[in-house]
Protein backbone atom coordinates (compact mmCIF):
# COMPACT_ATOMS: atom_id res chain seq x y z
CA UNK A 1 0.00 0.00 0.00
CA UNK A 2 1.58 3.53 -1.44
CA UNK A 3 -0.36 5.07 1.97
CA UNK A 4 0.62 5.23 6.02
CA UNK A 5 -0.54 2.51 8.42
CA UNK A 6 -2.81 3.37 11.38
CA UNK A 7 -2.28 1.33 14.69
CA UNK A 8 -4.52 1.49 17.45
CA UNK A 9 -3.62 0.83 20.92
CA UNK A 10 -6.82 -0.45 22.33
CA UNK A 11 -7.68 -2.70 25.78
CA UNK A 12 -9.62 -1.87 29.14
CA UNK A 13 -8.38 0.63 31.45
CA UNK A 14 -5.36 0.71 33.66
CA UNK A 15 -3.61 -1.58 31.21
CA UNK A 16 -0.31 0.55 30.63
CA UNK A 17 -2.18 1.76 27.04
CA UNK A 18 -0.70 5.36 27.78
CA UNK A 19 2.98 4.35 29.04
CA UNK A 20 2.93 2.36 25.80
CA UNK A 21 2.19 4.91 23.40
CA UNK A 22 4.63 6.76 24.95
CA UNK A 23 7.84 4.45 24.65
CA UNK A 24 6.86 3.61 21.13
CA UNK A 25 6.91 7.39 19.81
CA UNK A 26 9.56 8.28 22.52
CA UNK A 27 8.71 11.11 24.13
CA UNK A 28 5.91 11.70 27.35
CA UNK A 29 3.12 12.80 24.79
CA UNK A 30 -0.20 10.77 26.11
CA UNK A 31 -1.23 11.83 30.24
CA UNK A 32 -0.41 8.91 32.33
CA UNK A 33 -1.74 7.86 36.01
CA UNK A 34 -2.53 5.47 38.07
CA UNK A 35 -6.42 6.07 37.54
CA UNK A 36 -8.29 4.17 35.36
CA UNK A 37 -10.07 6.36 32.52
CA UNK A 38 -7.18 8.87 32.61
CA UNK A 39 -7.21 8.85 28.57
CA UNK A 40 -10.27 9.45 27.33
CA UNK A 41 -10.33 10.62 23.80
CA UNK A 42 -8.14 9.20 20.75
CA UNK A 43 -4.25 10.89 21.58
CA UNK A 44 -2.88 10.45 17.92
CA UNK A 45 0.68 10.59 16.72
CA UNK A 46 3.42 10.07 14.11
CA UNK A 47 5.36 6.61 14.69
CA UNK A 48 8.81 5.68 12.63
CA UNK A 49 8.61 2.02 13.27
CA UNK A 50 11.31 0.07 11.31
CA UNK A 51 11.27 2.60 8.42
CA UNK A 52 7.58 2.32 8.41
CA UNK A 53 5.93 5.57 8.71
CA UNK A 54 2.75 4.77 10.87
CA UNK A 55 0.29 6.89 12.74
CA UNK A 56 0.10 5.65 16.08
CA UNK A 57 -3.22 5.84 18.24
CA UNK A 58 -3.64 5.65 22.26
CA UNK A 59 -7.56 5.20 23.15
CA UNK A 60 -9.43 4.96 26.53
CA UNK A 61 -10.21 2.00 27.72
CA UNK A 62 -12.78 -0.54 27.05
CA UNK A 63 -15.07 -1.51 29.22
CA UNK A 64 -18.21 -4.37 28.90
CA UNK A 65 -21.60 -3.61 30.01
CA UNK A 66 -23.97 -0.34 30.41
CA UNK A 67 -22.28 2.64 30.01
CA UNK A 68 -23.78 6.45 30.66
CA UNK A 69 -22.69 9.43 29.75
CA UNK A 70 -19.03 9.90 29.00
CA UNK A 71 -17.96 6.93 29.54
CA UNK A 72 -20.09 5.73 26.34
CA UNK A 73 -18.29 8.71 24.73
CA UNK A 74 -15.01 7.15 25.59
CA UNK A 75 -16.20 3.40 24.11
CA UNK A 76 -17.37 5.26 21.08
CA UNK A 77 -14.08 6.96 20.84
CA UNK A 78 -12.08 3.79 21.33
CA UNK A 79 -14.56 2.07 18.79
CA UNK A 80 -13.86 4.63 16.08
CA UNK A 81 -10.00 3.91 16.89
CA UNK A 82 -10.22 0.50 16.02
CA UNK A 83 -12.22 0.85 12.75
CA UNK A 84 -9.98 3.13 11.24
CA UNK A 85 -6.69 0.84 12.33
CA UNK A 86 -4.58 -1.09 9.80
CA UNK A 87 -2.98 -2.95 12.69
CA UNK A 88 -4.65 -3.62 16.53
CA UNK A 89 -2.16 -3.70 19.62
CA UNK A 90 -4.07 -5.46 22.05
CA UNK A 91 -2.65 -4.54 25.99
CA UNK A 92 -3.69 -6.61 28.74
CA UNK A 93 -2.26 -6.46 32.48
CA UNK A 94 0.35 -9.65 32.25
CA UNK A 95 0.69 -9.37 36.23
CA UNK A 96 -3.16 -10.08 37.16
CA UNK A 97 -5.91 -12.51 35.86
CA UNK A 98 -8.10 -11.87 32.88
CA UNK A 99 -11.23 -9.62 33.63
CA UNK A 100 -14.95 -9.78 32.36
CA UNK A 101 -13.49 -6.63 30.28
CA UNK A 102 -10.72 -7.94 28.81
CA UNK A 103 -12.73 -11.18 27.10
CA UNK A 104 -15.17 -8.08 25.83
CA UNK A 105 -12.11 -6.11 24.46
CA UNK A 106 -11.17 -9.45 22.74
CA UNK A 107 -14.58 -9.98 21.34
CA UNK A 108 -15.00 -6.68 20.10
CA UNK A 109 -11.65 -7.27 18.54
CA UNK A 110 -12.46 -10.65 16.85
CA UNK A 111 -15.52 -9.10 14.98
CA UNK A 112 -13.43 -6.29 13.44
CA UNK A 113 -11.39 -8.68 11.55
CA UNK A 114 -8.46 -6.41 11.86
CA UNK A 115 -5.14 -8.29 12.44
CA UNK A 116 -4.28 -7.80 16.29
CA UNK A 117 -1.07 -8.35 18.12
CA UNK A 118 -1.61 -9.07 22.16
CA UNK A 119 0.72 -7.63 24.69
CA UNK A 120 1.06 -8.76 28.21
CA UNK A 121 2.09 -5.46 30.14
CA UNK A 122 3.30 -5.11 33.85
CA UNK A 123 5.60 -8.00 32.93
CA UNK A 124 7.87 -7.45 36.21
CA UNK A 125 7.52 -10.40 38.01
CA UNK A 126 8.42 -13.61 36.24
CA UNK A 127 7.18 -15.71 38.73
CA UNK A 128 3.34 -14.19 38.67
CA UNK A 129 3.84 -13.97 35.00
CA UNK A 130 4.81 -17.42 34.22
CA UNK A 131 1.40 -18.60 36.83
CA UNK A 132 -0.79 -17.01 34.37
CA UNK A 133 0.78 -16.85 31.27
CA UNK A 134 -1.21 -19.99 29.84
CA UNK A 135 -5.13 -18.42 31.42
CA UNK A 136 -3.92 -15.45 28.41
CA UNK A 137 -4.58 -17.65 25.42
CA UNK A 138 -8.12 -18.30 26.54
CA UNK A 139 -8.02 -14.65 24.96
CA UNK A 140 -7.46 -16.87 21.26
CA UNK A 141 -4.97 -14.44 20.02
CA UNK A 142 -1.95 -17.01 20.60
CA UNK A 143 1.11 -16.26 22.80
CA UNK A 144 1.07 -12.95 24.08
CA UNK A 145 4.55 -10.54 24.33
CA UNK A 146 5.60 -10.05 27.48
CA UNK A 147 6.78 -6.39 27.83
CA UNK A 148 6.78 -3.86 31.18
CA UNK A 149 6.39 -0.48 29.19
CA UNK A 150 7.46 1.52 32.46
CA UNK A 151 10.17 -0.11 32.58
CA UNK A 152 11.72 -0.35 28.80
CA UNK A 153 11.50 -4.06 28.97
CA UNK A 154 10.23 -5.47 25.41
CA UNK A 155 9.44 -2.26 23.21
CA UNK A 156 11.41 -3.31 20.62
CA UNK A 157 10.02 -6.24 20.39
CA UNK A 158 6.87 -4.78 20.18
CA UNK A 159 7.73 -2.62 17.33
CA UNK A 160 9.78 -5.26 15.17
CA UNK A 161 6.05 -7.59 15.59
CA UNK A 162 3.85 -4.36 14.38
CA UNK A 163 6.62 -3.76 11.54
CA UNK A 164 6.33 -7.76 10.52
CA UNK A 165 2.06 -7.07 10.19
CA UNK A 166 2.28 -4.23 8.24
CA UNK A 167 4.70 -6.04 6.19
CA UNK A 168 2.40 -8.98 5.45
CA UNK A 169 -0.38 -6.08 4.94
CA UNK A 170 1.90 -5.36 2.31
CA UNK A 171 2.64 -1.40 3.20
CA UNK A 172 5.70 0.24 1.73
CA UNK A 173 8.63 1.12 3.45
CA UNK A 174 10.04 5.04 3.69
CA UNK A 175 6.53 6.36 2.80
CA UNK A 176 6.08 9.65 4.94
CA UNK A 177 3.70 12.28 4.72
CA UNK A 178 4.85 15.54 3.40
CA UNK A 179 4.97 18.24 5.73
CA UNK A 180 2.08 21.01 4.02
CA UNK A 181 1.86 24.39 4.99
CA UNK A 182 -0.83 24.29 7.46
CA UNK A 183 -2.30 27.00 10.12
CA UNK A 184 -1.75 25.52 13.38
CA UNK A 185 -4.55 26.53 15.81
CA UNK A 186 -4.70 26.18 19.56
CA UNK A 187 -8.01 26.55 21.41
CA UNK A 188 -7.93 27.53 24.98
CA UNK A 189 -10.59 27.67 27.35
CA UNK A 190 -11.77 27.41 30.96
CA UNK A 191 -13.04 23.93 31.41
CA UNK A 192 -16.21 23.67 29.78
CA UNK A 193 -16.10 26.61 27.61
CA UNK A 194 -17.29 24.47 24.57
CA UNK A 195 -13.72 23.88 23.35
CA UNK A 196 -14.35 20.15 22.08
CA UNK A 197 -17.60 21.17 20.72
CA UNK A 198 -15.90 24.14 18.57
CA UNK A 199 -13.67 21.16 16.83
CA UNK A 200 -16.66 19.29 16.43
CA UNK A 201 -18.06 22.22 14.69
CA UNK A 202 -15.66 22.77 12.09
CA UNK A 203 -14.69 19.15 11.29
CA UNK A 204 -18.10 18.19 11.06
CA UNK A 205 -17.97 14.76 13.26
CA UNK A 206 -17.30 13.46 16.76
CA UNK A 207 -13.79 13.83 16.63
CA UNK A 208 -13.39 14.61 20.45
CA UNK A 209 -15.81 13.90 23.11
CA UNK A 210 -18.23 16.58 23.94
CA UNK A 211 -19.86 16.36 27.27
CA UNK A 212 -21.42 19.06 30.32
CA UNK A 213 -18.56 17.45 32.58
CA UNK A 214 -15.88 19.98 33.06
CA UNK A 215 -12.21 19.12 32.08
CA UNK A 216 -13.53 16.41 29.90
CA UNK A 217 -10.46 16.92 27.66
CA UNK A 218 -7.08 15.94 29.67
CA UNK A 219 -5.11 15.90 26.68
CA UNK A 220 -3.91 18.34 23.62
CA UNK A 221 -6.06 16.69 20.72
CA UNK A 222 -4.86 16.96 16.97
CA UNK A 223 -7.27 17.33 14.61
CA UNK A 224 -6.73 17.93 10.33
CA UNK A 225 -8.97 19.89 8.29
CA UNK A 226 -9.32 21.98 4.88
CA UNK A 227 -10.90 24.92 4.23
CA UNK A 228 -11.50 26.80 1.02
CA UNK A 229 -7.96 24.76 0.09
CA UNK A 230 -6.01 25.45 3.35
CA UNK A 231 -4.40 23.22 5.26
CA UNK A 232 -5.38 23.69 9.36
CA UNK A 233 -4.26 22.01 12.08
CA UNK A 234 -6.65 22.37 15.39
CA UNK A 235 -5.58 21.72 18.44
CA UNK A 236 -7.97 20.82 21.11
CA UNK A 237 -6.71 21.34 24.79
CA UNK A 238 -7.51 20.48 28.38
CA UNK A 239 -9.38 23.64 30.07
CA UNK A 240 -6.56 25.25 32.28
CA UNK A 241 -6.70 26.98 35.54
CA UNK A 242 -4.46 29.71 37.06
CA UNK A 243 -1.38 28.68 37.51
CA UNK A 244 -1.56 28.64 41.60
CA UNK A 245 -5.03 26.54 41.05
CA UNK A 246 -3.32 24.03 39.02
CA UNK A 247 -3.68 20.80 40.98
CA UNK A 248 -0.76 18.17 41.27
CA UNK A 249 -1.14 14.83 39.35
CA UNK A 250 -3.74 14.31 36.07
CA UNK A 251 -4.15 17.65 35.91
CA UNK A 252 -0.70 19.32 36.12
CA UNK A 253 -0.17 17.33 33.02
CA UNK A 254 -2.60 18.03 31.22
CA UNK A 255 -1.70 21.71 32.04
CA UNK A 256 1.83 20.89 30.63
CA UNK A 257 0.32 18.98 27.47
CA UNK A 258 -1.61 22.11 26.93
CA UNK A 259 1.84 24.69 27.25
CA UNK A 260 3.21 22.34 24.56
CA UNK A 261 -0.16 22.92 22.40
CA UNK A 262 0.75 26.37 22.77
CA UNK A 263 4.02 26.53 21.88
CA UNK A 264 3.65 24.31 18.51
CA UNK A 265 0.75 26.78 17.67
CA UNK A 266 0.25 29.70 15.50
CA UNK A 267 -2.99 30.99 16.29
CA UNK A 268 -4.56 30.70 19.57
CA UNK A 269 -7.98 31.47 20.08
CA UNK A 270 -9.54 32.03 23.67
CA UNK A 271 -12.70 30.69 23.71
CA UNK A 272 -15.06 32.48 26.60
CA UNK A 273 -18.40 30.75 27.46
CA UNK A 274 -20.35 34.36 26.48
CA UNK A 275 -23.51 33.28 29.03
CA UNK A 276 -20.85 32.80 31.84
CA UNK A 277 -19.63 35.86 31.28
CA UNK A 278 -15.93 37.47 30.96
CA UNK A 279 -13.22 36.68 33.96
CA UNK A 280 -10.12 37.13 35.53
CA UNK A 281 -9.16 33.87 34.84
CA UNK A 282 -9.69 34.55 31.26
CA UNK A 283 -7.05 37.32 31.59
CA UNK A 284 -4.62 34.72 33.14
CA UNK A 285 -5.38 31.86 30.26
CA UNK A 286 -4.47 34.79 27.78
CA UNK A 287 -1.11 35.17 29.59
CA UNK A 288 -0.13 31.78 27.94
CA UNK A 289 -0.49 32.75 24.69
CA UNK A 290 1.14 36.50 25.31
CA UNK A 291 4.33 34.51 26.63
CA UNK A 292 4.77 32.56 23.33
CA UNK A 293 4.41 35.99 21.18
CA UNK A 294 1.42 33.49 19.69
CA UNK A 295 -1.86 35.43 16.84
CA UNK A 296 -4.70 35.79 19.30
CA UNK A 297 -8.34 35.79 18.84
CA UNK A 298 -11.03 36.17 21.44
CA UNK A 299 -13.91 33.75 20.44
CA UNK A 300 -17.69 34.20 22.42
CA UNK A 301 -19.26 30.98 22.28
CA UNK A 302 -23.18 30.25 22.90
CA UNK A 303 -24.22 32.93 21.48
CA UNK A 304 -27.48 30.94 21.09
CA UNK A 305 -27.86 31.16 24.83
CA UNK A 306 -27.60 35.51 24.32
CA UNK A 307 -30.03 38.39 24.07
CA UNK A 308 -29.86 38.32 20.29
CA UNK A 309 -29.89 42.33 20.15
CA UNK A 310 -26.67 44.10 19.23
CA UNK A 311 -26.50 46.05 22.40
CA UNK A 312 -25.62 42.93 23.99
CA UNK A 313 -22.94 42.58 22.02
CA UNK A 314 -21.95 46.07 21.86
CA UNK A 315 -21.88 45.80 25.46
CA UNK A 316 -19.58 42.53 25.62
CA UNK A 317 -17.19 43.87 23.30
CA UNK A 318 -16.34 46.84 25.68
CA UNK A 319 -16.33 44.28 28.68
CA UNK A 320 -13.64 42.54 26.70
CA UNK A 321 -11.95 45.74 25.68
CA UNK A 322 -11.99 46.84 29.31
CA UNK A 323 -10.45 43.36 30.41
CA UNK A 324 -8.59 42.99 27.94
CA UNK A 325 -6.95 46.41 27.68
CA UNK A 326 -3.49 44.87 27.11
CA UNK A 327 -4.43 43.47 23.96
CA UNK A 328 -6.41 46.06 22.30
CA UNK A 329 -4.96 44.29 18.66
CA UNK A 330 -6.63 40.71 19.98
CA UNK A 331 -9.46 40.12 17.11
CA UNK A 332 -12.53 39.36 18.68
CA UNK A 333 -15.83 37.21 17.07
CA UNK A 334 -18.84 36.10 18.59
CA UNK A 335 -19.88 31.94 17.30
CA UNK A 336 -21.98 29.55 18.67
CA UNK A 337 -20.25 26.03 18.70
CA UNK A 338 -23.33 24.36 19.01
CA UNK A 339 -25.19 25.74 15.92
CA UNK A 340 -21.91 25.99 13.81
CA UNK A 341 -22.79 29.76 13.79
CA UNK A 342 -20.12 31.79 12.73
CA UNK A 343 -17.45 28.68 13.17
CA UNK A 344 -15.64 28.93 9.79
CA UNK A 345 -14.65 32.83 10.83
CA UNK A 346 -12.36 31.24 13.14
CA UNK A 347 -10.46 29.82 10.38
CA UNK A 348 -11.18 32.95 7.75
CA UNK A 349 -9.55 35.39 10.86
CA UNK A 350 -6.65 32.91 10.99
CA UNK A 351 -5.55 32.93 7.58
CA UNK A 352 -5.83 37.20 7.83
CA UNK A 353 -3.70 36.90 11.10
CA UNK A 354 -1.22 34.63 9.31
CA UNK A 355 -0.50 37.26 7.00
CA UNK A 356 0.12 40.32 9.02
CA UNK A 357 2.45 37.22 11.17
CA UNK A 358 4.44 36.89 8.14
CA UNK A 359 4.85 40.66 6.89
CA UNK A 360 8.11 41.96 6.57
CA UNK A 361 9.18 46.22 6.36
CA UNK A 362 12.05 46.58 4.49
CA UNK A 363 14.90 48.58 6.51
CA UNK A 364 15.55 51.28 4.83
CA UNK A 365 11.04 52.41 5.26
CA UNK A 366 11.61 51.22 8.99
CA UNK A 367 14.01 53.54 10.29
CA UNK A 368 12.34 56.39 8.33
CA UNK A 369 9.63 55.84 10.63
CA UNK A 370 11.05 55.57 13.74
CA UNK A 371 13.26 58.45 13.33
CA UNK A 372 9.81 60.38 13.00
CA UNK A 373 8.52 58.73 15.40
CA UNK A 374 11.06 59.17 18.04
CA UNK A 375 11.25 63.09 17.31
CA UNK A 376 7.55 63.06 17.73
CA UNK A 377 7.74 61.80 21.24
CA UNK A 378 11.65 62.27 22.62
CA UNK A 379 12.43 58.97 24.88
CA UNK A 380 11.78 59.63 28.15
CA UNK A 381 14.35 58.81 30.91
CA UNK A 382 14.76 57.66 34.32
CA UNK A 383 18.09 59.37 34.93
CA UNK A 384 20.35 62.30 33.44
CA UNK A 385 21.77 60.37 30.30
CA UNK A 386 19.13 60.76 27.71
CA UNK A 387 18.61 57.44 25.17
CA UNK A 388 18.36 58.60 21.68
CA UNK A 389 17.10 55.98 18.77
CA UNK A 390 19.75 55.41 16.33
CA UNK A 391 18.64 52.91 14.05
CA UNK A 392 16.46 49.54 13.62
CA UNK A 393 15.23 46.57 12.18
CA UNK A 394 12.82 43.85 11.40
CA UNK A 395 14.77 40.80 11.87
CA UNK A 396 12.25 38.35 11.75
CA UNK A 397 9.08 36.89 11.06
CA UNK A 398 6.09 34.88 12.93
CA UNK A 399 6.17 36.81 15.05
CA UNK A 400 7.33 40.06 13.92
CA UNK A 401 10.49 40.77 16.08
CA UNK A 402 12.57 44.01 15.95
CA UNK A 403 15.72 45.06 17.17
CA UNK A 404 16.02 48.54 18.55
CA UNK A 405 19.47 50.30 19.07
CA UNK A 406 19.53 53.21 21.18
CA UNK A 407 21.90 55.28 22.80
CA UNK A 408 21.81 54.28 26.79
CA UNK A 409 19.12 51.90 26.07
CA UNK A 410 18.91 50.87 29.36
CA UNK A 411 17.67 54.33 30.71
CA UNK A 412 14.33 54.24 28.49
CA UNK A 413 11.43 54.84 30.59
CA UNK A 414 9.39 51.86 31.09
CA UNK A 415 6.62 53.30 29.03
CA UNK A 416 8.38 54.24 25.96
CA UNK A 417 8.03 50.30 24.58
CA UNK A 418 4.17 50.47 24.57
CA UNK A 419 4.23 54.01 23.39
CA UNK A 420 6.57 52.83 20.19
CA UNK A 421 4.54 49.49 20.28
CA UNK A 422 1.72 51.11 19.38
CA UNK A 423 3.02 53.37 16.65
CA UNK A 424 4.57 50.83 15.23
CA UNK A 425 0.56 48.89 15.01
CA UNK A 426 -1.06 51.98 13.88
CA UNK A 427 1.24 52.63 10.86
CA UNK A 428 1.86 48.87 9.76
CA UNK A 429 -1.53 46.60 11.67
CA UNK A 430 -0.08 43.28 12.45
CA UNK A 431 -3.65 42.94 14.10
CA UNK A 432 -4.20 39.92 15.87
CA UNK A 433 -0.55 38.94 16.84
CA UNK A 434 1.79 39.61 19.35
CA UNK A 435 5.14 41.01 18.12
CA UNK A 436 8.33 41.68 19.84
CA UNK A 437 10.96 44.95 20.20
CA UNK A 438 13.69 44.25 21.76
CA UNK A 439 16.06 46.59 22.77
CA UNK A 440 19.91 47.37 22.40
CA UNK A 441 22.71 50.12 24.07
CA UNK A 442 24.95 51.60 21.29
CA UNK A 443 28.09 53.26 21.32
CA UNK A 444 27.70 57.00 20.34
CA UNK A 445 30.36 59.54 20.07
CA UNK A 446 28.94 63.15 19.37
CA UNK A 447 30.04 64.79 16.70
CA UNK A 448 32.48 67.81 17.73
CA UNK A 449 30.89 71.25 16.55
Amino acid sequence: MTRSATIAIVGRPNVGKSTLFNRLIGKRHAVVSDIAGTTRDRISQQFECHDYHTLLIDTGGLESGKQENIEADIQTQAKIAIEDADVIVFVIDGSKDLTPDDFAAADILRKSKKPSILIANKCDNQQIIEENVYNLYELGFGEPIKISAIHKMGIEEVKSIIAKNLKELKFKTGIKKKEEDRTNICILGKPNAGKSSLVNALTGSEKTIVSNIPGTTRDAIDTEIEYKENKFNLIDTAGLRRRGKIEKGIERFSAMRCIQAIERSDVVVLLIDGNAGITSQDCHIVQYALEKEKGLMIAINKIDLLDKGEETRKYIIRRLRRKFAFIPWATIIFISAKNKRNTYQILEQSLEIMEERKKRISTAEFNGFMKKTTQKHLPASRKMQKPKFMYGSQVDSQPPKFLLFFKNAANLHFSYPRYLENEIRKEYGFNGTAINISFKSKAYKEEKS
